[in-house]
């Protein structure tokens, strides 16, 4: 032997593991806010103010669901809730509500902007999108995937919101 370790491929020095992130919130939140532009209808005198509040109250009342079934299905299952219990489960599940924000900040701006109401929703509806996408790369890249897994994520999620804007231009009168 040449004084070699059997092991021909050191393993490289222990790296401390990032922070576990879960995207799938956000995902969910993009692609949920991005339906609710989607069925929004231009009622009143300010739409755009109306589709802003609508989707934040949207993505508020998703998150809340979404809150209750994970505190029911921990008692379900045995577990006791306490409050460190509840405020984790509520951050990890804020990434829903969150999503609203950037489609809701939009619409806002660009009824400030004096875009009619189909502009303000084409808006958002693309913010919308981009989040979803962009979102669902970042949590398949932050997993470990390789390119083609993480091209394959955005692909198929960029094929959901062109479903939702194939909805959105069908059901436009």
């Amino acid at each position: 032997m040449t004084g070699r370790t059997r092991d021909a491929h050191p393993k490289p020095p222990h790296r401390a593991e990032p922070a576990r992130i879960d995207y799938s919130g956000a995902v969910y939140g993009s692609l949920l806010a991005a339906s609710v532009v989607v069925g929004a209808g231009a009622l009143g005198p300010s739409p755009w103010l109306q589709l802003a509040l609508l989707l934040l109250c949207t993505g508020g009342v998703f998150w809340a669901a979404h809150v209750f079934a994970r505190l029911f299905g921990a008692r379900v299952v045995g577990q006791d809730l306490n409050r460190a219990e509840i405020r984790r489960v509520c951050a990890d599940e804020r990434p829903i509500v969150e999503a609203a924000v950037p489609p809701a900040a939009a619409a806002a701006l660009a009824g400030q902007l004096g875009l009619d109401y189909a502009g303000v929703a084409w808006l958002a509806l693309v913010v919308a999108l981009v989040g979803q996408v962009g979102w669902a790369m970042a949590a398949t890249l932050r997993a470990g995937a390789g390119r083609r897994l993480v091209l394959a994520s955005g692909v198929v999620n960029m094929l959901l919101g062109l479903l939702i804007v194939v909805l959105k231009a069908a059901l436009q009168h």
